[in-house]
């Protein structure tokens, strides 16, 4: 690691540590998941913590860029289960949604997490990540994983820029960067939401015939969709697939695609009429995955994908552990 690249990574580290935002410092899942009114068959949620499935970062792990880098918070996590064990990528960072992320790996075994001692497992290597790592999206297809993240750099103007990553492993444990998946001229310096539609174990569902990739921030303001045949290699295309005008709101991003029989279900974040943060569902057929036919609010706001555990659709988030303590909760769906 040159000098050049270990300064950025250094500054990048400082200028995060005085990181504050008053909209995103008291974000709260509950504000979005916690009551639906009058939801259709086909929402997910509402959810409700639980507490036995709660997961504590104890002290600091080694910095192998060197910069005495340290995390206060974690969150956007996603799980995904491997042969009866459920496993936790999430995003480590200096303050709560500060830039110089890392990205951790953690595994609950015989009902206790164990923080992997390899972490963080991706952090800052490539050209374009200086400024962090953060956000995993995991998936399974064939017993292969791949994992999605966002790399953080500045463009030659001196403007911040998302792109879009990829890793790859057989085992859940040891990950091989594969670079930039979404190129520069789709993203044109701004894109999120690797979202793919998957089921209730974590596993990327074909639809079509191949898996699709919704893009939902970025990419010059046009609505993309990626068509692959392996996860790894990817090709966009644009195509409008949905429309907020019923909610009189504004899409931010999706966070996740829920594949559940013949229904395919987006979760996504947006800002409503009065231009506050908002969350909400859209419903389609697997059949027609762009011809919206149902739209309801209130949603997970699931970054890294909503599965079922012990029966139930769930998903993880680290928003409302209190400041300074690294804690990520589990929701689950409310039952009747």
């Amino acid at each position: 690691m040159d000098a050049v690249y270990t300064d950025a990574l250094r500054l990048s580290y400082e200028e995060a540590l005085g990181h504050s935002n008053a909209l995103t410092d008291h974000i709260s899942t509950d504000h979005f998941s916690a009551n639906y009114v009058d939801p259709p068959d086909w929402a997910i949620g509402p959810f409700q913590r639980d507490p036995a499935l709660t997961f504590r970062l104890d002290g600091q792990w080694d910095d192998p860029t060197g910069v005495g880098w340290t995390s206060s918070a974690i969150f956007n996590p996603t799980m995904i289960e491997r042969d009866g064990e459920l496993h936790l990528f999430y995003r480590a960072s200096p303050r709560m949604e500060s830039l110089a992320s890392r990205i951790g790996h953690a595994v609950r075994r015989d009902g206790v997490w164990h923080d992997d001692p390899a972490n963080p497992v991706v952090y800052p290597t490539l050209p374009n990540e200086p400024l962090g790592c953060e956000d995993p999206k995991v998936y399974e297809a064939d017993r292969r994983y791949v994992l999605f993240y966002n790399a953080n750099r500045r463009t030659e103007a001196g403007d911040i820029a998302v792109d879009i990553m990829g890793a790859v492993s057989d085992d859940l444990m040891s990950w091989e960067k594969i670079g930039l998946v979404v190129p520069l001229e789709v993203s044109q310096d701004w894109a999120k939401g690797a979202v793919v539609p998957r089921d209730e174990h974590g596993r990327a569902v074909r639809i079509g015939g191949e898996y699709l990739m919704y893009l939902s921030e970025g990419c010059g303001g046009r609505p993309m969709i990626g068509h692959s045949d392996d996860l790894v290699s990817w090709t966009f295309a644009e195509q409008p697939y949905l429309d907020l005008s019923p909610l009189s709101g504004s899409l931010f991003e999706v966070a996740c695609a829920v594949v559940r029989g013949d229904d395919l279900v987006l979760d996504f974040f947006y800002a409503d009429e009065n231009g506050d943060f908002a969350a909400a569902q859209a419903h389609y057929s697997v059949d027609a995955p762009f011809t919206q036919t149902g739209l309801h609010r209130g949603g997970s706001l699931a970054w890294g994908g909503l599965q079922r555990l012990d029966g139930r659709w769930s998903f993880a988030q680290g928003w409302d552990a209190p400041r300074g303590e690294r804690e990520l909760y589990v929701y689950k769906e409310v039952t009747t």
